[in-house]
């Protein structure tokens, strides 16, 4: 779609494009650091993970650190947008859900800690489904790629 086109739709309005692509960079790359997190600290995500009862944790923290930042980098550049927006979406949502289930937690100050990881994984996720709806319109300042 070209530049004029765009200039009618979503991003017609003065600066839309440029604070889309700052919320793009803002919520990619948390994500990619969230990602990169998984790397650097396996071990002890690794530990958590099989406590929670995650089988074969220390590959699912590394497949999952890998989503991570593979889905921040396609909402950042703009490329494969559908498909690392949705992965993410489902990846936090389930993650919220399967590990940090704070209404099964006794101790205050761990059901606080698992409270707020799951809020935020659920407000990212919410983040997510927002860039997946528009998945389908051109982005500003994006590579375009896509399967769809």
């Amino acid at each position: 779609m070209s530049y004029l086109a765009l200039q009618s739709g979503v991003f017609a309005s003065p600066g839309a494009a440029e604070l889309f692509l700052l919320a793009r960079l803002l919520f990619g790359g948390v994500l990619v650091f969230m990602g990169l997190n998984h790397f650097t600290n396996l071990e002890n995500m690794a530990g958590y993970a099989g406590m929670k009862g995650v089988p074969a944790p220390r590959l699912a923290v590394a497949f999952t650190g890998g989503l991570l930042v593979l889905g921040g980098l396609s909402v950042v550049v703009g490329a494969y947008v559908v498909v690392g927006a949705g992965a993410l979406a489902l990846f936090l949502l389930a993650s919220a859900v399967g590990m940090h289930d704070f209404w099964t937690v006794e101790d205050p100050g761990e059901q606080q800690t698992e409270m707020t990881q799951f809020l935020k994984n659920v407000t990212l996720a919410g983040a997510a489904v927002g860039l997946l709806a528009l998945g389908g319109v051109p982005w500003p300042y994006a590579l375009g790629a896509g399967l769809f």
